[in-house]
Parts: C-alpha cells; structure tokens; sequence
C-alpha cells in the first residue's frame, strides 16, 4: 500500500485558501473603513506568528504562520488598493469621506 503524507498538500490548499480568503478582505475593508483598521492586521499577524513559535506540532505551526503572514501582507495590500481605489480601478465608498 502507497503511504501518502497529506500534510504538505493540506498546507498548500490552505495557502491557497488563505489568499483567496483575504484578497476580498482588503477589498471590503478599504471600501467601508479606508486604511483604518491596518493595525487590526497588524496585531493578527503577531498573535498568529507568536503562536506559531508556541506550537509544537508542525502541521499547526506552519498553518498559523501562513495566516500571520497573511496578515502583515494585507497590510500592504490594503494601503495598495487605497491607491487603486484612488486611480478608479475599484470603486470608492459614496458614503465615506475621502
């Protein structure tokens, strides 16, 4: 019988699956809060890294790493799509003051 190791394919759908998850993420937030709530980001990027650190088991680790490093990414991202925002790639909040 084959022996699989799924770990590593299961990271990678989660990477995958975290990406997609916080692209509209930045997209939303821009669109209702601006570049406000960075600091939200910020702050689930370290929790997740530090817990990372905590966990021995592999597996979890490195998922928590993924979705903290996620985090700080979307930090950029979402100062980046202000600037999309700003060029009318992607609409801007009628009710928000710019």
């Amino acid at each position: 019988m084959l022996d699989l190791t799924w770990q590593g394919v299961l990271l990678g759908a989660a990477t995958f699956l975290t990406i997609g998850l916080f692209h509209p993420i930045v997209i939303k937030t821009e669109y209702h809060f601006g570049t406000r709530p960075w600091w939200i980001f910020l702050v689930l990027g370290l929790v997740c890294s530090a817990a990372a650190l905590l966990i021995k088991d592999l597996f979890w680790s490195a998922l928590l790493s993924i979705v903290g490093f996620s985090s700080f990414w979307t930090i950029k991202e979402l100062f980046d799509q202000k600037k999309r925002v700003e060029k009318g790639w992607f609409p801007r909040n009628p009710k928000r003051k710019y």
